[in-house]
């Protein structure tokens, strides 16, 4: 068995300096550490039970960095030390319980199947990993690699060791039983000349599910995409003990001067003051810690970093300390979001610690992000901090400072009432909960296009003015709020004060304008996204003010939601599952047949060239995108089909949900169609002017297999036969919402008339 080569093969021990190296140091000032190395491009090795050595990673910055153990080729350690230091490693291995779904490739692929439908995934042929080459990509598409059947019910974490080698992506994805289509939990399409590391967690669930593995290797020499190792784990992502080979995806942002190291071992430097590991409790375990020797500078920081939370979280984050002379370095830890925000969670108030303290801190995460655990020294005699068992409970550990609470309690679409908002009693009600018939002149509401939705300043407002504040319920401080809710303005001839937002504390003191309109969006539902954050228990107020009464109009509101966080960060995975569609950055994929410009689907924003017909803005966010047919491009019947990507059926019924606008004397049909094999079956039709508003429909359908949806649209008698849709979306079925299940011929006795 080759143990060492020219860069030290198996190892223990050796700091990376400065950020430049390319061999392993052989100091041994502090043998005892191993390196999460920064810019420096390492290769490290791993050995496995035969003693063969086995390619691992080679050390990058940033998130990806990897743990690997080295041997300097100087080192003296002889071959029984190292049979007993790989014993040790082998055996914390073996203590890291790995569930159902977990492969490392060594043998065989567990269980794991190539999706026959597109291109097979590559066992290499000394095991050890799979991979999907650019080279047989062929005319399949893609590589999916799909996982047996899993039943983990309690929460668990998926940490995977890849390559994306050239150029290319890799997702992961969930497929729950007895639903149409997937979730997408995680993707990457950076290159990288080395293995990554991601950790992504896997919310408990009640029913079994599969695991896919969608590589897209772009086509040419050289692009592949490589899996080395699966590992399923129980707990959560940003839990770690420091025993696994690759510290759990936890990243060092690296410093020339300070880092954290891997402290504990077999090959402790006798003369260190560093403590024994707390998880066994003596030198054989590993932990996390950062010293002031190398610091160069005043207030010189290093900072450890969790892996990325890709799930919602709430509850009690929990970890052991040492802190040594206290008076010479801050400790900190924070949360860090995708725009890159701080938040400081915890620091100690306590200096030196001789023994392992424990930590528990409350942590909320409704979106992604990162824990970031900083150390800054003011010298280099500001002594150590070391850091172990890091874990997370779904329970918060001081109920008493961190109440829990749903902020969809100021949620209100205004269907059945008015939730739990009100308004002043002084001055009457100026607010009115309404609902208008679809029809050609006035739009519904947005929730439905045929439900309620509040109206204020209706012509049986007599007064020739007024003030109106719509109040929402208290929500307590301290926490950031995302506010969204639509709004539409009809017949105003001044704006400056048709409707603005306010916070107001519990006194009903205003505390600050949040919100006002700004430009003139009439007769279309707008979104209005708004955080906020306050130290005392506020609510919202929409403020209405109408000075004369010849000069305002209506103003329409609808749909408010309040969620925890900042609007601008995505709760949740960016990509939506196949078939979902909302058009503002793309076509999702869905297709055409684009023979010639006449007759097909375009995509676009704002209102239709032609007059008289099509929507004045989408029905996402009144300023965005949607796709519609332009009926003048077009001859009379003649249609045009848009078609979803591939989904691969289920059992049970599904349900499809969708906007759609159908405005215009001239209007033709709108189809939905359920494409399998050569045939296509009609599921849903509306035919003839429908409404100025966006109208919801919900298509109830089963299919076993692999079909698609297709949307047709075909031209009426005249160019004024724009059709539009927008905001698609499939769910686990029956459809509950009867949606627009009435039949609409399109005109009414009163084409104005109003329900109270």
């Amino acid at each position: 068995m080759n143990i060492l080569d020219d860069m030290g093969t198996l190892a223990v021990g050796n700091r990376c300096t400065e950020g430049r190296a390319s061999t392993l140091e052989t100091s041994t000032t502090t043998p005892s550490s191993h390196c999460l190395f920064g810019t420096a491009r390492v290769k490290a090795w791993r050995v496995n039970a035969t003693g063969a050595e086995l390619p691992y990673a080679n050390c990058v910055s940033g998130p990806s960095s990897l743990f690997h153990y080295s041997i300097p080729a100087t080192s003296a350690m002889s071959l029984l030390h190292f049979s007993t230091f790989l014993a040790v490693a082998l055996l914390a291995r073996a203590q890291t319980q790995l569930l159902q779904g977990s492969c490392s490739f060594e043998a065989d692929s567990c269980g794991y199947t190539s999706d026959p439908a597109y291109a097979e995934w590559t066992i290499n042929e000394e095991g050890r990993f799979i991979t999907a080459e650019s080279l047989t990509f062929a005319e399949k598409g893609k590589y999916v690699l799909v996982s047996p059947e899993l039943e983990l019910r309690d929460w668990s974490c998926v940490r995977l060791v890849y390559q994306i080698s050239g150029s290319g992506s890799l997702q992961l994805h969930l497929r729950p039983e007895g639903e149409n289509f997937d979730y997408t939990l995680w993707t990457a399409e950076k290159p990288s000349d080395s293995w990554l590391i991601a950790s992504v967690d896997l919310r408990n669930t009640s029913g079994a599910y599969q695991l896919l593995f969608e590589a897209k290797p772009s086509r040419g020499m050289g692009n592949s995409v490589a899996l080395f190792e699966i590992h399923i784990i129980p707990g959560y992502c940003i839990e770690c003990s420091f025993e696994e080979q690759h510290l759990c995806g936890y990243s060092n942002q690296w410093n020339p001067n300070v880092n954290w190291y891997v402290g504990g071992s077999l090959a402790r430097d006798p003369q260190s003051n560093l403590p024994d590991d707390h998880t066994m409790n003596n030198e054989r375990g590993h932990y996390m810690y950062v010293d002031s020797v190398y610091v160069k500078r005043f207030q010189e920081v290093a900072k450890l970093v969790s892996p990325m939370t890709t799930t919602s979280m709430a509850g009690c984050l929990s970890f052991y300390y040492q802190r040594d002379q206290a008076v010479g370095n801050f400790f900190s830890v924070f949360t860090k979001d995708q725009l890159g925000h701080y938040d400081e969670i915890w620091r100690p108030d306590v200096y030196a610690t001789t023994n392992w303290k424990l930590v528990q801190v409350d942590i909320k995460a409704p979106h992604p992000l990162e824990v970031v655990f900083e150390v800054a020294f003011n010298s280099p005699r500001g002594g150590y901090v070391a850091l172990d068992d890091i874990s997370f409970s779904p329970e918060f550990c001081h109920t008493e400072t961190e109440p829990a609470f749903d902020p969809s309690v100021a949620n209100c679409d205004f269907e059945e009432d008015l939730c739990q908002y009100y308004q002043e009693q002084a001055g009457g009600s100026v607010w009115n909960r309404v609902s208008v018939k679809p029809n050609v002149y006035r739009i519904g509401d947005h929730t439905t296009g045929t439900g309620s939705f509040l109206l204020a300043n209706t012509r049986y407002t007599s007064r020739p003015g007024y003030v109106s504040r719509l109040f929402g319920p208290s929500l307590p401080g301290n926490h950031k709020y995302c506010l969204r809710f639509y709004y539409a303005l009809h017949g105003f001839m001044k704006i400056d004060n048709a409707l603005a937002l306010y916070v107001y504390d519990e006194n009903n003191i205003a505390q600050e304008k949040l919100w006002t309109v700004s430009e003139r969006y009439k007769d279309a539902w707008t979104q209005v996204e708004v955080t906020y954050l306050k130290p005392m228990p506020t609510k919202v107020a929409f403020v209405s003010i109408c000075r004369n009464f010849w000069d305002c109009g209506l103003v329409s509101l609808d749909d408010i939601s309040v969620t925890l966080g900042d609007c601008r960060v995505t709760a949740g995975p960016l990509n939506p599952p196949p078939g979902h569609c909302n058009f503002e950055t793309g076509d999702c994929d869905y297709t055409q047949k684009k023979k010639a410009k006449k007759g097909h689907w375009l995509r676009i924003r704002g209102q239709t060239p032609t007059s008289y017909t099509g929507p004045k803005g989408d029905h996402t966010l009144g300023v965005g995108y949607y796709m519609y047919i332009e009926a003048s491009y077009m001859l009379p019947k003649q249609s045009a089909q848009l078609k979803s990507t591939e989904l691969r059926g289920s059992a049970g019924p599904q349900c499809l949900i969708f906007f759609y606008h159908m405005y215009g004397s001239g209007t033709g049909t709108l189809n939905v169609l359920l494409h399998k094999g050569d045939r296509e079956r009609l599921l849903w039709t509306r035919q003839g002017e429908q409404s100025v508003s966006w109208m919801k429909a919900t298509v109830d359908y089963e299919c076993y297999t692999r079909h698609w949806i297709i949307f047709e649209a075909a031209r009426g008698s005249s160019i004024r036969s724009d059709i539009a849709i927008d905001d698609i979306v499939f769910k686990k079925g029956p459809c509950k919402d009867p949606g627009d299940s009435i039949q609409y011929s399109g005109f009414s006795e009163n084409l104005n008339e109003i329900e109270y």
